[in-house]
């Protein structure tokens, strides 16, 4: 854990020489060990036996050794998928130079933003600090180390307390205990703004495409909570606060003129919209679940990645994207194990997945 426990910072400021084609090339040697699709319908097939050696034995080995002093059966996996991904993320850090260390940076603070609402989630449902920690990633600028200490405190105002060094501790010292949910949105707003403030006053053609990137991702999360939201049957205008401003497709405005409808006309309004092509299978008036549709949501994001770096295959495109399908093959992973510990059904286990 010695590598987790240090501070990962990548640049405050691009300096120096951006290195892209050396960082692309070491990003497509990592992308290559990205497991295939065709390994998750036979990770089904397996026992749990079976997928816990099968993990031990990829490249998520050195994890599972390094923790297996400390952990066992699927939490052990849980914590060896963590690691692995803090791991990886760490080095692209460590590999990358100037700009391209610096939106690197920039895109990795979602993970410190992930880990404090992790903890105060974990404060306020009174999570013990191991179930805490079995959520955490330590990839940001943030240490594994100060996560560790701040999981093990015994109520949010001590977190809250150590982190007033942080750009975060603005929004977070105004937490009273009662309105997480509040929080969490204005701390998730305020990583997006900060991502494009990391390219506002440029026209270097990677800020452009980082811009483009961010725009699509909110775009993917407002459409997402639309559906949470309407599916509940909620058509608040006041719910237009959780909304992301900046989305590539969907501007603010159009979500304003969607939020008042009913799921059956929100679902016939959409039509209009690009991403109706990849979610129109899986969408009807009377459908019981949101997995489907967020999952295909998902599937659009990592497409449009993978179709961007072959068009700007020097460029912070491919980065972004190897990052997605990482992140994507932990999930599928963490997904698939913690289905088949809890016994469910492979049909609901394989509708989370994407692939």
């Amino acid at each position: 854990m010695q590598l987790l426990q240090k501070f990962k910072r990548g640049s405050s400021k691009p300096k120096g020489h951006s290195n892209y084609a050396y960082t692309t090339a070491r990003v497509r040697a990592m992308k290559s060990k990205i497991l295939p699709k065709e390994t998750y319908p036979r990770l089904m097939n397996m026992g749990i036996d079976e997928i816990t050696r099968f993990i031990e034995e990829s490249e998520y080995k050195e994890d599972v050794d390094e923790l297996a002093r400390q952990y066992e059966g699927v939490d052990l996996i849980e914590h060896a998928l963590n690691r692995n991904l803090a791991v990886t993320f760490t080095k692209l850090i460590n590999i990358s130079e100037g700009e391209v260390n610096y939106l690197i940076a920039e895109k990795l603070k979602k993970y410190d933003i992930w880990n404090i609402k992790t903890i105060l989630r974990g404060k306020y449902c009174d999570a013990s600090t191991e179930d805490i920690l079995e959520a955490i990633v330590a990839a940001g600028s943030l240490s594994y180390t100060l996560f560790s200490e701040l999981a093990a405190k015994s109520d949010y105002e001590e977190v809250i307390s150590e982190l007033s060094n942080t750009e975060y501790y603005p929004i977070l010292k105004n937490y009273d205990g009662t309105n997480l949910s509040e929080i969490e949105n204005q701390l998730d707003k305020m990583y997006y703004a900060g991502l494009f403030e990391a390219t506002r006053g440029s026209r270097s053609k990677d800020r452009k495409l980082f811009a483009s990137f961010t725009r699509l991702g909110i775009d993917i999360k407002n459409l997402t909570t639309l559906f949470r939201l309407k599916k509940a049957g909620i058509t608040d205008p006041d719910m237009m606060d959780l909304m992301i401003e900046g989305g590539l497709k969907l501007k603010l405005k159009d979500i304003e003129r969607l939020m008042p409808l009913s799921f059956e006309d929100f679902i016939s309004e959409l039509a209009k919209y690009p991403y109706w092509e990849d979610i129109s299978e899986v969408v009807s008036p009377d459908m019981q679940s949101l997995i489907d549709v967020e999952s295909r949501l998902k599937k659009h994001r990592l497409k449009s990645a993978a179709s961007f770096s072959h068009v700007y295959p020097l460029s912070i495109v491919p980065i972004m994207g190897y990052m997605l399908s990482k992140q994507n093959e932990v999930n599928n992973l963490r997904i698939i194990i913690r289905g088949k510990a809890a016994n469910l059904n492979e049909e609901v286990i394989r509708e989370q997945l994407v692939i």
